[in-house]
């Protein structure tokens, strides 16, 4: 779906980044199965019209979590991957979950690494938010790269943290504070 950049809430060079809409349905999905088997054993997006109903109904109204589409700049808006804030906790914690998927077209092509630097930049921003933190399975290496190279640290190990796939899974535990940006000469 094509989408014009004055809808961007941030842009880079490549990309932009806007909330999710139901209207993105057709293309998420698309997308969704288009890249199962780059996701898989990770990740399940929707893939189908009901399940995105859901799943964008619960980003878009639940205060406690934020969706945003990673859009390309030069293709008509085409979604490259999307990054999802969860458990956002105000008050002293002031802090979010990440979760994020590339689009099998976009991936290896630094689109996500763009777009994740402006959901950072933004949730330190707009948001107000303090900290993020991004939970990862120890053997998708595609993702502890992005976290690595988006300036997140690696925390610690939670055993049998999430239910994914059928069983429970370890992670690894990488965040980011609203100083190390600063620190690491990257505005807010």
């Amino acid at each position: 779906m094509p989408q014009d950049a004055s809808r961007h809430l941030a842009e880079g060079p490549r990309v932009g980044i806007r909330h999710f809409t139901y209207a993105d349905g057709a293309e998420f999905t698309a997308r969704a199965r288009e890249s199962k088997d780059l996701h898989h054993p990770w990740l399940f997006p929707p893939d189908s019209a009901a399940a995105y109903a859901a799943y964008a109904g619960r980003l878009i109204e639940d205060p406690t979590k934020a969706g945003f589409l990673v859009c390309e700049k030069d293709a008509d808006g085409a979604i490259a991957g999307f990054i999802n804030i969860n458990n956002i906790v105000e008050g002293g914690f002031l802090s979010g979950a990440l979760g994020y998927g590339a689009s099998a077209h976009a991936a290896g092509r630094g689109l996500m690494r763009e777009g994740l630097d402006l959901v950072v930049r933004y949730a330190f921003g707009p948001m107000g938010l303090h900290r993020l933190e991004i939970n990862v399975q120890p053997t998708n290496a595609a993702s502890i790269a992005l976290a690595r190279a988006c300036g997140f640290r690696l925390e610690g190990f939670s055993p049998n943290l999430l239910f994914i796939d059928g069983a429970w899974r370890d992670h690894e535990r990488w965040a980011i504070t609203k100083e190390m940006l600063r620190t690491a000469g990257k505005r807010t």
